[in-house]
């Protein structure tokens, strides 16, 4: 039987789907935060969210970049927080930042600045 090429895209369409669901229930476990609280990390609504994790939608380039970005973000403070300290150290303000939360850098676009920080409390926790 041969593979129309509508057939193999929609195979794709839904592993993508697949993927990105399970970045954002990982980032959620991991990090503690709720459905709504990655939407404000992630600068958009709870709703377009939603329909990333059902496989509605898929992000845009810019979105699945700061999606990856958080992934990344949430695996490193795994490393050193349990999930509910992680989400209080994302949403607290910090002297590293001006007073400002690493949630307000990330909604912001400005991740690495939080990995940074991130790196910086690995190297003093390993010290």
């Amino acid at each position: 039987m041969l593979t129309r090429p509508s057939d193999v895209q929609t195979d794709v369409n839904r592993d993508m789907a697949t993927a990105i669901a399970r970045k954002l229930d990982s980032i959620k476990k991991r990090s503690g935060v709720s459905a709504r609280e990655v939407a404000q990390l992630l600068a958009t609504t709870p709703q377009t969210v939603s329909r990333w994790q059902t496989g509605r939608a898929s992000p845009q380039p810019g979105s699945l970049d700061r999606l990856l970005k958080l992934d990344w973000i949430a695996d490193q403070l795994g490393s050193l927080y349990e999930p509910d300290e992680a989400r209080l150290w994302l949403f607290s303000p910090h002297a590293e930042l001006d007073g400002r939360s690493p949630a307000d850098l990330i909604a912001d676009g400005r991740s690495d600045e939080v990995l940074e920080i991130i790196d910086r409390l690995q190297s003093a926790a390993y010290v």
